[in-house]
């Protein structure tokens, strides 16, 4: 159900082909057309309705009888096309639309570009693509580390993450301790606030914090890095494996980043990954404005006049690094994750779960619908539970604390008050005698208040203040005689009945 989610926001928010689509989502291009013409017939769009759950959606995407015919569409002039992009100002986009003007029932734009792409490859193997303004970014590591030396004399190996603009190639650089996941996920984030907005699209490589299964039709991307893509309105459209004329932009700008910046810094020594950062900063600002060599202007004026207009907007907040676990809920109704223990709904015991886990919070997914959420902590060992996870009888025992124990057994009578405090000051916590306390409640609500008072007046008496105690004098009856015959119970005084040479 995520991927059906996934490919209506793709259709209607981001208005990208269905070809685009399943690659993003790493699906069937025959499946991702079927799921769209079923939203259709049903008048499903994006955002989807308020309170529409995975199984209500399910219901409303069931098969159609109907099946479309298929159409044959005519091809455009290739020949003609290439001839006329040499002609200056003049677009794929443009030619598109003069070509759709001739044959309304023509191919989409973007299955229109990707025909001439496969059409010019092969005619001519260094290609240079045209890229619209704003539509792509381009993301790889460079394959040239910079050593960082640190005071204990230890050397590590710092990585540098590169992304392009696909249209105006304006270049950002970072340097990350290693190329974890973490570090991947910052590098888009700080490239998207270096630009000051996001692409249509962003084109990696496929690293495993990118692609988790690489494949030519169906990658399958990284949750955490299909949450960040959604989270800033953008999608993910891996390179084709063993391909990299399709990220050759990136490419390019990995080559001019270590010969111009990293070669720059070579005869320095850096102490920690932010000094390097810091020396990074100015020679990537310099890059950026230097003139092109064979064309007017640079990158940075090329992106004010025409490309920084056409990036989406960034999100209102800063993405927040997340990661992705399974987990299933123990009979305690609770989950441990990082060595800690986080409450879900008693009545899902058992159950397996999606765990979402932030530095600051903890949140738990059951087919796909939030159903706890708890601030995250790093004790180890530890429970963090919320009392509405706990099952009812678990809540009203929780209620009650010393001193409501005690001010009830006053309500009972002074010698029951008596015996609850020795019960709980006989313990050494209080709340271990909790349960004997709660079991003298349940005596009164049996046997009456009057007797329970009675009984606790006889357990002060021969010092036997327990719950067992109490319960067998009120089913004996011995709370029913009379206290005289309490006293009474004395041995007599006598003398030595046998003599004290009895025993010798």
């Amino acid at each position: 159900m995520r991927h059906i989610k996934e490919i209506l926001r793709l259709k209607h928010q981001n208005q990208l082909s269905i070809r685009e689509i399943a690659r993003s989502c790493g699906i069937p291009i025959s499946t991702v057309g079927d799921y769209i013409q079923r939203a259709q017939a049903t008048g499903l769009i994006w955002p989807l309705p308020e309170g529409l759950s995975d199984s209500q959606l399910m219901e409303r995407l069931s098969p159609r009888s109907d099946a479309p015919e298929a159409v044959v569409k005519p091809l455009p002039n290739w020949p003609h096309i290439r001839e006329e992009l040499g002609r200056k100002s003049v677009t794929l986009r443009l030619l598109w639309q003069e070509y759709r003007q001739v044959h309304p029932e023509g191919y989409g734009y973007s299955r229109f570009c990707e025909l001439y792409e496969r059409w010019a490859d092969t005619l001519d193997p260094v290609l240079r693509l045209t890229h619209e303004p704003g539509k792509k970014l381009f993301v790889d590591w460079a394959g040239q580390t910079v050593p960082i030396h640190h005071p204990d004399g230890t050397l590590t190996q710092a990585s540098i993450f590169v992304a392009v603009l696909g249209f105006s190639n304006r270049l950002f650089a970072e340097a990350f301790a290693e190329q974890q996941l973490h570090s991947w996920i910052n590098g888009h984030v700080h490239a998207f606030e270096f630009f000051g907005g996001v692409t249509f699209a962003v084109i990696p490589d496929n690293p495993k914090t990118a692609v988790t299964r690489a494949d030519r039709y169906e990658p399958v991307l990284h949750r955490t890095y299909q949450e960040m893509a959604e989270h800033h309105g953008t999608v993910i459209l891996p390179a084709r494996p063993k391909k990299p004329r399709d990220k050759a932009k990136v490419e390019t700008g990995v080559q001019i980043a270590q010969r111009q910046i990293l070669a720059a810094l070579r005869d320095l020594r850096f102490f920690s990954v932010g000094e390097l950062n810091a020396a990074i900063r100015p020679l990537i600002h310099k890059l950026n404005a230097q003139p092109f060599q064979k064309l007017d202007g640079s990158r940075d004026s090329w992106f004010e006049t025409a490309e920084k207009a056409a990036l989406l907007p960034l999100p209102e907040h800063r993405y927040e690094l997340a990661t992705w676990s399974k987990a299933k809920i123990n009979i305690d109704y609770h989950v441990a994750v990082e060595k800690h223990y986080y409450s879900a709904p008693s009545n899902l015991v058992h159950t397996q779960v999606d765990v979402r886990l932030t530095s600051r919070s903890v949140e738990l997914f059951l087919d796909g619908k939030r159903i706890a959420t708890h601030v995250r902590s790093y004790q180890h060992g530890k429970f963090t539970t919320l009392p509405e996870h706990r099952p009812k009888a678990h809540q009203r025992y929780l209620e009650w604390t010393p001193s409501r124990l005690i001010e009830w057994a006053r309500s009972v009578g002074p010698q029951c008050a008596l015996v609850v405090e020795k019960i709980l000051l006989s313990k050494p916590h209080p709340e271990q005698g909790f349960r004997s306390c709660l079991g003298l409640l349940r005596l009164g609500k049996g046997f009456g208040n009057a007797r329970l008072e009675a009984a606790a007046r006889r357990a002060l008496h021969h010092q036997t203040c327990s719950y067992q105690s109490i319960k067998s004098i009120l089913e004996t009856r011995l709370d029913q005689e009379p206290e005289q015959a309490e006293l009474s119970l004395k041995s007599p005084t006598h003398e030595n009945v046998r003599g004290q040479t009895y025993y010798h």
